[in-house]
């Protein structure tokens, strides 16, 4: 059996705001036959993911920068690879059957043919819709998690800031903190997203960061006895504001840096005599790099969500051909909690 596999490519390399120019919806036959001695595997794509780091592999590198780099850059014409949530309609590989549910990594399109040794897992949806799978129990919530717990060793009752907290990771953070017992303050893009903020997640304060002239003094303002943990997903002068109302001991989590991913000339910097003097701890990581914290991660997130502690924010669109549209409204602000695109119907 052959079908039309329609997926989504860049045209040309992206070195600023993405563009829904920037982006092409190709398709191209697949067939759906496999070899037994294969080994691959075929999923139709059930949930994909869209989140702002991918920007920075849709930008072209010299050879050097691309080393400095995490993950390779995204070549124009090929399918754009992303985590998600699939159905196996194929497989050569004894490890899986037609019809098991699948996690990894997949591609912006309807399949993805996942190689030998690609990052593919069974999933157990243990109750819950496929989708938490994507954001609340995927790699959003391990970010979430182990950039917390692991990195900001929070204690009961410390004062927490958290920037771009209505976005996937960001109101994750702001909820485990309120469930640890912490005062929570979080930072966003509009009154609407301020007071979901305060009204549906239980942060105890936020603000509108584009209603501020004075990110220093609003910070101030916010936390008059100074900052415990930051957990800082904006980079640039929310940074610089955020690092110099900390307290002494304070760490500072940097899971991203939004703010100058399409605007190099926003970078700011953080004062180096407060982290010297006040002995902050500051310290960037990825969700790949914490692993080996996913049982625990899975364990507590599922009791927060079964006990109605914590409860998912999702921003769901329908059909491969709105993945550039979710993406590039990312920098806009227009999303709420995690974004990601509905492929198909399981």
């Amino acid at each position: 059996m052959e079908v039309m596999n329609r997926y989504i490519t860049i045209k040309n390399h992206v070195n600023g705001a993405p563009q829904e120019s920037d982006f092409e919806l190709k398709s191209s036959p697949l067939s759906l036959s496999l070899d037994p001695d294969s080994d691959e595997v075929i999923v139709q794509n059930l949930y994909v993911s869209i989140d702002p780091y991918q920007l920075n592999r849709m930008k072209s590198y010299s050879s050097s920068q691309e080393r400095s780099t995490y993950a390779v850059a995204f070549t124009p014409g090929e399918a754009i690879d992303t985590y998600g949530v699939g159905k196996v309609v194929a497989s050569g590989n004894p490890k899986f059957e037609k019809g098991d549910i699948v996690a990894g990594l997949l591609h912006w399109g309807e399949f993805t043919v996942v190689k030998p040794g690609g990052m593919l897992n069974k999933l157990d949806p243990m109750g819950f819709p496929l989708s938490y799978h994507v954001g609340i129990l995927g790699f959003s919530g391990l970010t979430a998690y182990a950039g917390f717990y692991e990195i900001c060793k929070p204690k009961k009752g410390e004062k927490v800031f958290v920037s771009a907290a209505l976005g996937s990771v960001g109101n994750l953070v702001g909820q485990f903190a309120k469930a640890l017992g912490c005062y929570v303050v979080g930072s966003a893009g509009s009154k609407e997203k301020v007071a979901l903020l305060k009204e549906k997640l239980g942060f105890d304060d936020a603000f509108n960061y584009r209603e501020e002239t004075d990110l220093n003094s609003t910070i101030k303002r916010y936390f008059p006895d100074g900052i415990d943990i930051y957990f800082d997903n904006v980079g640039g002068d929310m940074q610089a504001a955020a690092v110099s109302n900390m307290n002494i001991n304070g760490r500072v989590a940097v899971c991203g840096v939004i703010s100058e991913y399409t605007d190099g000339k926003k970078r700011a910097a953080p004062d180096m005599m407060d982290i010297i003097y006040k002995r902050i701890k500051m310290q960037g990581f990825l969700s790949g790099d914490y692993f080996n914290l996913f049982g625990d991660f899975l364990s507590t997130t599922c009791d927060h969500l079964w006990s109605g502690k914590i409860q998912p924010l999702e921003d769901i669109s329908d059909g491969v051909e709105s993945i550039p549209s979710a993406f590039f409204n990312l920098f806009r602000g227009q999303n709420i909690g995690k974004k990601m695109v509905k492929v198909a119907q399981h």
